[in-house]
């Protein structure tokens, strides 16, 4: 029996996908429920399993557009497991047999046509010897041969190479969407510094109670997002978008956070972070960062957001200007945690000191709210206790 397989929807408004690799070849037997290739939309990268089990047809090739409920392969379910895999491990014990007579031989033709210092550079080189022109007696390769062959080369032929790979449709997407915000959002940005030693003092008596209760570490995106919802709630304008001619003011607050992930950078988003509790957050945070480096975030998860919250800090960045996420009107950079020389009450002392950096729609949000926001965020951070865990330290943190 022959089973179609087809392009599964990745969600409502998507109506096309890219095939971006094969998880198995031409011909293979395949497992039910096994998976065989990974499409990519602009929101996601997803697998498609086996139905049935049997002998695999590609239709469709790697890195190829195509639309939503295509026939990308069949399935022969009538063929055994039993013999097809027999068949291909005898194919594969074949081949290894053969290569292994290859390369004896080729070991044999080496010693032959080259001095022993130059076998030795040959072998450790994996040198093609057809490349050589040998000037040793009898047409021997000799160890001078093969440094006038690498001077006559110089370094061009081994440095300057390319290698060309179609850029994934997640990747099409995320750069249109970026050139768009430079040219349809009138885009800026300000920036402040702020002194994490309270929070990092915090976390250091906290650490180990909340990780052994909670299963998780307390990290610094926590702090960041409780302290952008309670400026939010202060600065409704940022929590806002253009849509058409409107203004759209949300009621609600679903932070997203950007996430550097193998297939590009996503953005799964925090909901309701207004309702839920300071430890729930950070619970929250690390489930939404694990599924999406380990490819298990799903299209629900990423979709939405008013606000967005990124960290380039993780790389080493001291200060940037982060682009909005669209359609959202601001976005808030954090960056590494430098030791840095500040006046405390007339004294210079050293402190822990990180800027921060909001990039905001200048049509919609303006100077007073982008500035007012800013500090508002900047004060939570130096004064976690008193205003983001209001006092109730034990309680918010779930101990």
């Amino acid at each position: 029996m022959i089973i179609e397989i087809k392009v599964p929807s990745p969600g409502e408004s998507i109506t096309e996908v890219e095939i971006a690799n094969w998880l198995v070849s031409d011909g293979d037997f395949v497992e039910k429920d096994q998976e065989i290739c990974e499409i990519d939309s602009d929101k996601a990268t997803l697998t498609v399993s086996a139905d049935e089990s049997g002998v695999i047809k590609l239709i469709k090739d790697a890195e190829t557009t195509i639309q939503v409920g295509e026939i990308i392969c069949t399935i022969d379910s009538s063929i055994k497991t039993s013999g097809t895999k027999k068949q291909i491990q005898d194919d594969q014990d074949e081949v290894v047999n053969q290569d292994k007579n290859d390369l004896e031989l080729t070991e044999k033709k080496i010693e032959i046509i080259s001095s022993p210092a130059a076998t030795k550079i040959i072998r450790e080189n994996n040198i093609d010897i057809s490349l050589i022109d040998a000037t040793g007696k009898g047409g021997r390769i000799t160890k001078q041969d093969l440094v006038n062959r690498r001077i006559a080369m110089g370094s061009s032929e081994s440095s300057r190479t390319e290698t060309r790979t179609r850029l994934s449709t997640l990747r099409r997407r995320l750069s249109s969407r970026l050139v768009s915000v430079k040219n349809e959002t009138a885009m800026l940005t300000t920036f402040n510094e702020v002194d994490m030693s309270s929070i990092i003092e915090l976390r250091e008596k906290y650490k180990d109670k909340f990780l052994k209760k909670h299963d998780c570490k307390l990290g610094f995106m926590s702090f960041f997002a409780k302290s952008v919802q309670l400026s939010l709630k202060e600065f409704p304008n940022v929590n806002s978008m253009i849509d058409g001619e409107d203004l759209v003011k949300f009621n609600f607050i679903d932070i997203s956070i950007a996430v550097s992930s193998p297939k590009g950078l996503m953005v799964p988003v925090l909901r309701n972070v207004n309702e839920i509790k300071f430890f729930e957050i950070e619970k929250q945070i690390k489930v939404l960062a694990d599924k999406a480096r380990n490819g298990k975030i799903s299209l629900d998860e990423m979709i939405g957001g008013t606000f967005t919250i990124t960290n380039g800090g993780v790389f080493g960045s001291m200060l940037s200007t982060p682009i909005i996420n669209p359609p959202q009107s601001a976005i808030l950079g954090m960056h590494n945690i430098v030791e840095r020389p500040v006046v405390k009450k007339g004294k210079i002392e050293i402190a822990p000191i990180m800027y921060i950096a909001l990039s905001y729609d200048h049509r919609i949000i303006d100077g007073k709210d982008s500035v007012g926001f800013l500090v508002n965020v900047k004060d939570g951070l130096e004064n976690p206790e008193s205003i983001l865990l209001n006092n109730k330290v034990i309680e918010n943190l779930g101990l």
